[in-house]
């Protein structure tokens, strides 16, 4: 198979939206609340940040467990990184991440505007600009046979799709409506002329659509 670009764990709404309008730093979704659109993730026993020993079992727990599996770089949109747009007013800050970022690989955050790496803990960031392909190919050659994982935003996933050059694609879709943000799709249909599809619904209320390339 060689090395995979994955989409994992996207979330978006039942009408298609992965963000709403608005981010902000203190809003990273926009009008959306994160804690409607992820709550399948969080109420799962794998889920990072759960400080109990709760939490569900089941389909949605695989996905959270899942999340990590043989991946070795990620590459993210600018907006999933902070709400900053144009050039760094402020390179001191570091992110949404916190000292102790999910991601444990580097990561390749795409940017119109360079500024230097830097690492916390076991994440290095790196800011690149280039095409979805220039920058999947440093991406790989970071991730040493391991597979690169496609963090999101929208507007990155749909250029990667778009220039195709994703393998798999993993979304769940919670069953809340935004109405307007940032759009993957109107239907998961959509993809169903370049990917297989499987679609299996969770007693939590989210469906999970499952893509990979023909």
């Amino acid at each position: 198979m060689g090395q995979l670009l994955r989409v994992q764990n996207f979330t978006v709404s039942s009408d298609g939206y992965g963000a709403g309008e608005g981010q902000s730093l203190e809003r990273p979704f926009g009008h959306a609340d994160p804690g409607t659109i992820m709550s399948w993730a969080g109420a799962t026993a794998s889920w990072p940040g759960r400080t109990d020993a709760g939490g569900s079992r089941g389909l949605d727990d695989y996905f959270t467990r899942d999340f990590g599996n043989n991946i070795g770089a990620e590459i993210m949109g600018r907006n999933k990184f902070g709400p900053q747009r144009g050039p760094w007013e402020n390179e001191e800050w570091q992110g949404w991440w916190g000292d102790e970022p999910p991601f444990h690989t580097p990561v390749f955050v795409m940017t119109h505007h360079a500024r230097p790496s830097f690492t916390l803990s076991d994440t290095t960031f790196h800011f690149v600009d280039g095409t979805p392909a220039a920058v999947l190919a440093q991406a790989k050659e970071a991730a040493q046979g391991q597979d690169v994982r496609l963090g999101g935003g929208v507007a990155i996933n749909r250029a990667f799709l778009d220039a195709g050059l994703v393998d798999t694609l993993h979304v769940a879709v919670a069953p809340v409506k935004l109405g307007s943000g940032e759009r993957l799709w109107e239907s998961p249909e959509e993809l169903d002329d370049r990917f297989h599809h499987d679609v299996v619904p969770s007693p939590s209320g989210v469906t999970h659509h499952l893509f990979w390339r023909k």
